[in-house]
This record gives structure tokens, sequence and C-alpha cells, in this order.
């Protein structure tokens, strides 16, 4: 049995192609594009003068909102003139009849004012003993409360002292007891007996007593070393005598 012939030819695209023939091309090619028909540079020129100047229909209407909006102005204007006149005959009319008003009334209280004026005189000299006196109350009062201001901040200070040398008896204190556990075999000292140079020279002979003990203890536990040092090299020595006797 043979085996199947699966060969196929091969076949040239571009020589199909141009068998084919010319393709027909359903849209504008580019030669249409570029032939296409196109404004010279004096209807642009005009066609851009014409976007300057604008719509003769929109400038007519801009002429006509500023029209109105004149005529806006004027009315208004007129009504705030007519306003301000009308306010300053008011002001002079009611200036006028308060002059009429006090011109009656200075005639009527001509005859009562001789009277008047002993009342006012009285009164006068009542309203400025008034005003003496609570001058006199209100510096009173000012000196009272200045000196209870001093008062109270001398009490303070007399307190923040107080304050401050108990806290500094309970510091000493502190630091004695703390002295007795270190050292119990001493005797207690009280604080008060104790001046302050007396206080400094007796730490310093503790701090010196404290450092010898530290230096003899050491000593001692040096020489200890050295001691089982020594007693181990007399073993070694013995126990290798010892094999070469017999």
């Amino acid at each position: 049995m043979g085996k199947r012939d699966n060969r196929v030819a091969y076949m040239n695209p571009i020589a199909m192609a141009r068998s084919r023939g010319p393709v027909q091309s359903s849209g504008p090619t580019i030669q249409d594009y570029l032939n296409r028909p196109r404004p010279t540079w004096e209807e642009v020129k005009e066609q851009l003068e014409k976007k300057k100047k604008g719509s003769k229909a929109l400038a007519e209407f801009e002429e006509k909102m500023n029209e109105n909006w004149k005529k806006e102005l004027e009315k208004h204007r007129e009504k705030l003139l007519s306003g301000s006149e009308s306010s300053s005959k008011k002001r002079q009319r009611k200036k006028k009849e308060k002059k009429k008003s006090g011109r009656y009334s200075s005639s009527s209280s001509s005859s009562d004012s001789s009277s008047s004026s002993s009342d006012s005189e009285d009164e006068d000299k009542k309203q400025g003993k008034r005003k003496k006196k609570k001058k006199n109350r209100s510096h009173k009062s000012s000196e009272s409360s200045m000196s209870e201001t001093e008062s109270d901040s001398k009490d303070s200070l007399k307190k923040k002292k107080k304050s401050k040398d108990a806290s500094e008896k309970e510091k000493d204190i502190k630091g004695l007891s703390k002295k007795r556990k270190m050292y119990p075999e001493e005797k207690p000292l009280s604080s008060e007996s104790l001046s302050e140079s007396d206080y400094t020279e007796e730490v310093r002979a503790k701090r010196k007593k404290s450092s010898e003990d530290r230096e003899k203890t050491t000593e001692k536990t040096k020489k200890k070393k050295k001691h089982k040092k020594h007693s181990k090299k007399k073993k070694k020595k013995a126990a290798s005598s010892n094999p070469d006797s017999p």
C-alpha cells in the first residue's frame, strides 16, 4: 500500500492579483481628495473680516439693550434725587418748627426762670456733694483692695518659704536614714545637732572607711588565690616524683 500524496501546489499571490485585474474601489481615492475644490486667498480674507465684524442682528440687539439700560439708570437717578430733596425739605421744616417752639417756650419760661434758678442751684450743690462722697468711697475701696492684695501676696510668699523649708528638712532626714541603713553599727545622729561642715566631714570619713574595707577584702581574696595555686603546684610535683621512685 502506498502513501497518499498530500502535496499542494504553491500559488504566487502577486501573480494571482495581477491576473484578477484592477480592483474597483467603492469610496473616494487619494486623487479625489487632492483635487477637491478649495477657496482662494481673497475669499478666506472676506470670511475672516465678516467674523470680526459679527452679525448685524447681534449688534442691533446689543444697541437696544444699552438704550434700555440707560433709561433705567436715568429713572433710578431721578428717584434718588427726588428722595434726597424731599428728606432735606423735611429736615428744614423740622428745624423751623423747633425754632418756633423754642421761642414760645423761652417767653413762657422767662417768668418761671427766676423761681426755678434757686431750686437749680440747690440741686447742683446736692449733686456735687453726692459726687464727692462717691469719689471718697471709691478711693477707700481701691485702697482697701490694694492692701488686701498686698497682704495676700505676703501670705503666699510666707507659705512658699515654709513649704521649701519643710521639703529641705524631709530630704535631710531621708539622707540620714539611708546612711543609717548603710552603717547600722554607728550611733544615729540628730539632724538638728549636726551642722553642714560636720555633716560633710562625717560623710567623707565614712567613705574612707568603706574604701579601706573594700581594699582589705580584695587583698584577702588575692592571697587565698595565690595559696591555692601554690598548693596545686606542690601536689603536681609530688605526683610526678612518686612513679619514678620504684
